[in-house]
């Protein structure tokens, strides 16, 4: 069995459990997908199924995609691979939905993390800032020293600054599938996930679950 799929961040709602406790979920439209590749340790080096999301019309791809998809017998805009107990048991064209989960399985959700620009230290990394009193009028937000001037006599690789944030790959694990929807292609996961509406995510079985 392929141990994750693709799909879509439809956004945020709250549900009642039979206790009558308010669960805040995330409504994921996941799959169905389609088998594009099958990946053996003898040929490629490793094993993996490589599955197709949304099909979209062949204008939309190039020749060599088109191709690549043919023996799937249908052309999708995103492909992404997955590990599995067994690829050899799936077979390029099978189609995959949100059957392959389950309520109460523990899942790992990666996706696109929203871009906020530009951010001081402050915003990007908690600095508390700097004093705002005795004379500093202008340092309620600076970061403060970023190194020693003697020695290493540099700034070091990776000290936290200013910078460009969001818009990075983000894993959140261990998130509990509350509700399996597959007449509607939807799971409902409890907790917030990555990204933004419509972004793209992975769901995939829980490594430390």
């Amino acid at each position: 069995m392929v141990h994750g799929l693709l799909g879509r961040k439809v956004g945020m709602m709250q549900i009642f459990t039979e206790k009558g406790e308010v669960v805040p979920v995330t409504v994921i439209s996941a799959g169905p997908c389609v088998v594009t590749q099958v990946r053996v340790r003898e040929r490629d080096g490793y094993d993996a199924v490589q599955i197709g999301f949304e099909q979209v019309p062949a204008r939309k791809l190039t020749k060599p995609q088109q191709g690549h998809l043919k023996g799937a017998g249908t052309l999708v805009r995103v492909l992404r691979e997955f590990s599995a107990d067994n690829p050899q048991e799936h077979s390029v064209g099978e189609i995959i939905n949100v059957e392959l989960f389950s309520p109460g399985q523990k899942v790992d959700i990666s996706g696109t993390s929203k871009g906020r620009g530009f951010a001081g230290v402050v915003r990007r990394h908690g600095f508390r800032g700097g004093p705002k009193t005795h004379g500093q009028s202008d340092r309620h937000r600076a970061p403060g020293s970023i190194g020693a001037g003697n020695s290493p006599g540099r700034v070091w690789k990776g000290q936290k600054m200013a910078g460009r944030m969001g818009g990075k790959r983000v894993t959140v694990q261990n998130l509990e599938v509350v509700e399996v929807l597959p007449d509607k292609n939807l799971i409902l996961v409890k907790g917030s996930v990555p990204g933004a509406r419509n972004g793209l995510l992975q769901i995939r079985r829980a490594v430390k679950g």
